[in-house]
């Protein structure tokens, strides 16, 4: 958490420049390897958890591997590409770095 406070604190800036902020968002979500980065992450973890949810549900029916399976696929399929068309934007030359 306190990673995050450090991102946010140094975005208030004046100086901040375009390309550092779609640095920092790529920091998030790598479109040359969605499992790369934090959004990869946690999707992975949510992944993990649904997988123990299935494990500790004794009825097998899911409904608690759903939602995490589908927050998962959230993050890696909505937030990511929105955060990938952001940077895109933001310093279309930097995804070549």
């Amino acid at each position: 958490m306190l990673a995050l406070q450090q991102i946010e604190d140094d975005l208030t800036g004046d100086d901040v420049t375009a390309a550092e902020l779609a640095e920092t968002l790529r920091e998030f979500h790598s479109e040359a390897d969605p499992q790369d980065g934090v959004l990869g992450k946690l999707a992975q973890l949510f992944t993990r958890c649904a997988q123990t949810a299935d494990r500790l549900n004794e009825d097998g029916d899911g409904d608690t591997s759903a939602p995490l399976n589908d927050a998962a696929e959230l993050l890696t399929e909505g937030v990511a590409l929105r955060l990938y068309w952001a940077t895109r934007v933001l310093d279309p030359q930097g995804e070549a770095e």
